[in-house]
């Protein structure tokens, strides 16, 4: 290659740079003012050097309470219920060991982290309920740093009020103890009598469910079933002892009353029988059982796709309640919550809550951040020091000894 050539090669090799170098330039700038224009590229993730710091669990009468407190001070509650508290409290600071210094808004993958640690402890209750409260907590705070309440992150609110029972046109009613198998006359008309005493109270225009809370035996409740047909029962409650599908397939077949159940069933997995089975009408996950606020959401898909609404059960305080009161609220099939307020299950101020019922028996929406619940700790050693406030072994017999369901 002569000179000539050699220089006009060099002079191709630095103009292509030139025109290179100004183009990446030109692109710079264009990127830059495109970022300056553009408000999602300014957005700063705030999540994003959340650490937890602590998980600190606090017996507060039969419940649990966990508290998870960040680098950044904010903190997060969350409710075990069902569960011996003392039992509760330890499991959770054994599981810390899995959340310290993790990002809280990774909700998804310490929840999945949690329940997959340990293969032969997956999806235990003991194990579930307290993943539970985690889970509430881990939302509060996630919500918390954005600054809007859970529901928004949810998917936003799918209504306006959410409808709740026990209301004066909204009631329930039981079994009363538990049942032999006999279903003499006798016994049967006394539990129609509670249901027709119900619908009285209520009038045509108000709501009646009844719990069998798993204390009927199928034969006595095909009996029960039948006779209430007159008085629009919105749902059977727990017919059966969970653990037999083919017991609920051959309720289903039998009684022409809405059937419901899932109190004490958990995850997405412990839910799926019953669908694929149409078994049940009605799920009723509860948010302390489940799996808390992540899988009760999973459950409303799941059900939804089989048009299958939720009517949630609910046993926690205002506390582990609002957390499934923000599921309820982003999701489009539910039917009716359980809400027991007024100091029913946890003295008032220990548990604050923003939102409130109407005089139709609608509760309003949360109100954020996060969960939307002040909890005074203050307040724990009163209701710990309350002899009626202290778990106790449930014993249910029938009259001639023998241990039975309730």
């Amino acid at each position: 290659m002569n000179n000539n050539s050699m220089n006009n090669v060099l002079s191709r090799r630095q103009l292509l740079s030139t025109v290179s170098a100004a183009a990446a330039g030109a692109m710079f700038l264009r990127d830059s003012i495109c970022r300056a224009e553009n408000p999602a590229a300014n957005v700063e993730d705030r999540g994003a050097k959340l650490r937890i710091t602590s998980l600190r669990g606090f017996r507060v009468g039969t419940k649990a309470y966990m508290k998870i407190e960040t680098n950044d001070k904010i903190v997060g509650w969350g409710e075990v219920t069902g569960l011996d508290p003392n039992v509760a409290v330890a499991l959770a600071q054994s599981l810390f060991e899995l959340l310290n210094g993790e990002n809280p808004t990774r909700i998804e993958h310490l929840w999945q982290k949690m329940y997959r640690s340990h293969r032969d402890m997956r999806g235990g209750p003991f194990m579930t309920h307290v993943i539970s409260a985690i889970d509430m907590a881990l939302w509060d705070i996630t919500g918390k740093a954005w600054g809007v309440p859970v529901y928004r992150l949810l998917g936003g609110p799918t209504r306006d009020k959410i409808r709740v029972y026990p209301t004066a046109k909204a009631v329930k009613t039981g079994t009363g103890g538990p049942h032999p198998f006999s279903g003499n006359p006798s016994e049967v008309k006394e539990l129609v009598k509670r249901v027709k005493d119900a619908r009285d109270r209520v009038g045509v225009d108000g709501t009646v469910m009844f719990d069998a809370h798993c204390a009927v035996p199928p034969p006595m409740l095909i009996q029960f079933a039948n006779a209430i047909e007159p008085y629009d029962v919105l749902f059977i409650e727990e017919p059966a002892v969970p653990g037999n599908i083919e017991v609920f397939k051959r309720l289903k077949q039998s009684i022409r009353v809405p059937l419901a159940t899932g109190e004490r069933d958990r995850t997405i997995w412990g839910m799926l029988p019953y669908l694929q089975e149409r078994a049940i009408d009605i799920l009723q996950p509860d948010c302390g059982h489940t799996g808390g606020i992540s899988q009760m959401k999973k459950i409303a898909t799941l059900a939804e796709a089989y048009f299958v609404p939720l009517a949630p059960h609910n046993t926690c305080s205002e506390l582990g309640l609002t957390a499934s009161m923000h599921v309820a609220a982003s999701i489009p099939f539910f039917l009716i919550h359980e809400a027991y307020l007024d100091g029913h299950i946890m003295p008032p101020g220990v548990a604050k809550k923003n939102w409130q019922v109407d005089k139709d028996g609608n509760a309003s929406l949360p109100e954020g951040p996060g969960l939307g619940v002040e909890v005074d700790e203050s307040m724990f050693e009163k209701v710990n020091a309350d002899p009626r406030k202290i778990f106790k072994w449930p014993t249910p017999k029938q009259p001639d000894g023998s241990v039975t369901d309730y």
